[in-house]
């Protein structure tokens, strides 16, 4: 039987599937390509997006020979063998290392002289972004390019013509089920065929199931992914969007997250953008963090929809943000102001506030400033009107 990935593996730009951004004629990284000018690069994107098959066709296409490496097995010595094999000579030879935002710092700096001279071209891929974790030097010595999930259209042309090659039997759903579980991956999706198809020539979604009971999910410890369902989750709850956060929610409990990351996160919002709107919402995820703490999965999920949900449904306010904020930006940047001597220990002439009903006014800045701009919202309202009965006061 046939390795369906390599059998599959396309030969040139106008054979790989989806990366239209990065293989369509008139594209940067195809024009730099087939003008043999294209200089070190970095890809990421998903698990099975086609970087090391793009990178392969590179060096095709630039008729440079090929040197694949993984950097969490890379050795410093393989990369001096192949820099002295071609050290003299007119040809360059293309790195591929795979795993690139795992160098060391040390592989980094080896890497450093050859790409400063150009006797060799190196490519680099990674599931995360690898600007974050390569150096400043290397960085500014090269080009990031991303890669985005295969789109299903296209996953379903790869899927027929993986049936045609290999002349197999699948219906409709079965394929829609494989497509769809696949999670943008083709390297998945294929892998899934390869092993069911030494089951039956004639595959049916049971066949399938009993190899993957359910859809693929990015996991959210991969950085990328952590980080956008994390924003798309808070960002949700930010606009009110009770589905859409239980949603994401959801898919950073299927992706692996700890239930105590995601409960920090919420105390964090409840304050930042409910605030005192609702003061409730931070002794409630203050207690959801608490309680994931010491539930955890799989019970923990029930906990933090109903923070989730109170958070949607509560007033938001983020003037307490808002305020802070800026009072931290005017004692970076401006005099610090002198505190009055009534303020100090021990001082004298402080007026006791509760001597005189709960509020005597004086002074407790050298400069009439103000950062608070309480929105009205919610609970936020009724503080507001306090605070202005109270300065109304004589």
């Amino acid at each position: 039987m046939s390795d369906f990935t390599q059998l599959l593996r396309p030969q040139n730009f106008d054979d790989t599937v989806g990366q239209e951004h990065l293989v369509a004629k008139t594209s940067p990284l195809r024009v730099l390509c087939e003008k043999q000018v294209l200089g070190h690069s970095f890809f990421y994107g998903p698990a099975g997006s086609g970087k090391t098959s793009i990178a392969r066709i590179i060096a095709h296409t630039m008729e440079l020979p090929f040197y694949e490496f993984n950097a969490t097995s890379l050795k410093i010595e393989q990369l001096h063998k192949i820099f002295e094999q071609y050290k003299n000579t007119l040809q360059k030879p293309l790195i591929f290392i795979d795993e690139v935002h795992r160098l060391a710092k040390n592989q980094q700096e080896v890497l450093l002289p050859v790409m400063e001279n150009n006797t060799v071209l190196i490519i680099g891929a990674s599931t995360e972004n690898p600007f974050f974790s390569l150096t400043s030097a290397i960085r500014s010595r090269s080009m990031l390019f991303e890669l985005h999930a295969i789109s299903n259209t296209a996953l379903k042309d790869l899927l027929q013509k993986a049936i045609s090659l290999e002349s197999l039997e699948m219906d409709m759903e079965t394929k829609e089920y494989l497509v769809a579980s696949s999670g943008g991956d083709a390297r998945a999706m294929l892998k899934l065929l390869e092993f069911a198809s030494h089951i039956n020539r004639d595959i049916n979604i049971k066949i399938l199931k009993s190899l993957r009971p359910s859809a693929l999910q990015a996991g959210s410890s991969e950085s990328t992914v952590h980080y956008d369902l994390i924003s798309a989750l808070i960002k949700s709850i930010r606009g009110s969007d009770e589905n859409a956060a239980i949603y994401y929610l959801a898919r950073l409990i299927e992706g692996g997250e700890s239930a105590d990351f995601i409960a920090r996160r919420l105390v964090i919002l409840a304050s930042e953008d409910v605030g005192n709107a609702n003061p409730q919402a931070l002794t409630l995820t203050t207690s959801c963090l608490t309680s994931v703490s010491k539930i955890g999965f799989p019970e923990a999920r029930i906990i933090l929809a109903q923070a989730v949900i109170y958070l949607c449904a509560s007033p938001k306010s983020n003037s307490a943000y808002e305020a802070i904020n800026k009072a931290i930006e005017m004692v970076k940047h401006e005099n610090v102001l002198e505190i009055p001597e009534h303020l100090k220990p021990r001082a004298q002439g402080y007026l006791y506030p509760h001597d005189f009903g709960g509020y005597i006014k004086q002074m407790y800045m050298t400069k009439d400033l103000q950062f608070v701009e309480l929105k009205g919202i919610g609970y936020e309202q009724k503080m507001k009107e306090w605070l202005k009965t109270l300065k109304n006061f004589r």
